[in-house]
This record gives structure tokens, sequence and C-alpha cells, in this order.
């Protein structure tokens, strides 16, 4: 299976659950796997595989919020949906505080869930897409000097090459060199791409 491609991984003790869950996403062309505890899930999730988890409030051994903070703990973000048969508002509070997209009581709509779903996705897509574009820059930054490293920082604060020559007792011709070098190194075509760049993008 291609790592690209989401995974919606379904984790309730209930195989019946399991089973209707997995047609019902399946049906709208989404990958699903299925497990019966949350430990089974742990054991077998790599965190490089984008996708969403739905897991059961209630289950033997980790419940699914508990299933939540072990992730957090963990460092692992993927988006998780809390689904129950005995849900409460303290729960639901307390469910929303962990972190988890949505709480779902049942019986729910299965478009409910399937909006959710498709939220959490969207989520997890979001995330990762960010998590790639900052180690791209952390990588690029890592590239330039000391003295690029402090021109770049005062460049993307406005600049100009003249006042940067004055602040740091350096000519404006080697101000200019080192710029060069800068957006060489960083992959852009301009100052003013270059503080985009370090601007927080829309993703959509």
């Amino acid at each position: 299976m291609d790592e690209e491609t989401p995974i919606v991984y379904i984790v309730d003790d209930d195989e019946a659950v399991c089973r209707s869950l997995s047609l019902l996403i399946q049906d709208v062309g989404l990958d699903v796997q299925t497990f019966n505890t949350a430990e089974d899930f742990l054991a077998a999730y790599d965190p490089a595989q984008p996708g969403c988890l739905v897991a059961d409030m209630r289950m033997p051994g980790m419940s699914g919020i508990e299933l939540q903070h072990q992730l957090v703990e963990q460092g692992i973000s993927l988006p998780c949906i809390v689904i129950t048969g005995h849900g409460d508002v303290p729960m639901a509070v307390e469910a929303m505080k962990a972190g988890v997209v949505d709480f779902v009581e049942k019986p729910f709509r299965h478009q409910h869930l399937l909006d959710n779903v498709q939220k959490a996705l969207q989520i997890d897509a979001r995330a990762r897409r960010r998590r790639i574009r900052e180690t791209d820059i952390e990588t690029k930054t890592s590239s330039l000097t000391a003295r690029e490293k402090d021109i770049m920082t005062l460049l993307t604060n406005g600049k100009s090459s003249k006042t940067i020559s004055y602040e740091l007792g350096i000519s404006q011709k080697t101000v200019d060199f080192h710029r060069a070098h800068i957006l060489q190194k960083m992959a852009v075509d301009s100052v003013v791409e270059l503080i985009l760049l370090f601007r927080e993008p829309q993703l959509a």
C-alpha cells in the first residue's frame, strides 16, 4: 500500500462494529485498517503513515481517550475521533481537552461520521505538509554561515542593505555579496520571497 495514501484506523473491541465501520468508510473510497485493542494499534502503527483514527471510548484495557493521551505522549499527532454508546457532557469535555477531533455518540448518522473522518484526514494532511515545509526551511537555514544568518534575520525584518551594512559595520558590497548567497541557499529569487518563506502559509 502506498505510504502516501491515508488510512483510516478503526479501534474497537466489537468485531461487528469494526466490520460495519470498515465497510462504511471503504464505500467512500478510503483505505481502512481495524484493530480490536488500542495496544494492538500502537504496536502496529507507523507515524510516517498519513491517516486518522476512529476509536471506541470504552474498551478492555486502554480506552479511546487513553489512546489519544498515549499518542500525544509519544509525539504522534494523528487526528482522533472518539465514538461511544455511553456519552455524557463530562466525558465529551474530557475527550475534547485530550485533543480529539470530535466526540461522536451512538447511534450516529453515517454521514456525520464520514464528515468527521474527512475533516480529520484534512487536518492530518495540513499538519504533514507544514512539518515537511518546516524541515525544508531548517535544512536550508543550517547551510548558512553565522554571518549569513545574521544578515538574513535583518533582511527578513525589512532592513535595507545600507542599513545592514551600518548595523554590522561592514560594507554594503559585502552585504550584497552575502545576500546573493543567502537567496541561493534558501532557493528563492528575491528578498520578498525570502520573507514570505518564513510566514505561516494558509495550507488548504
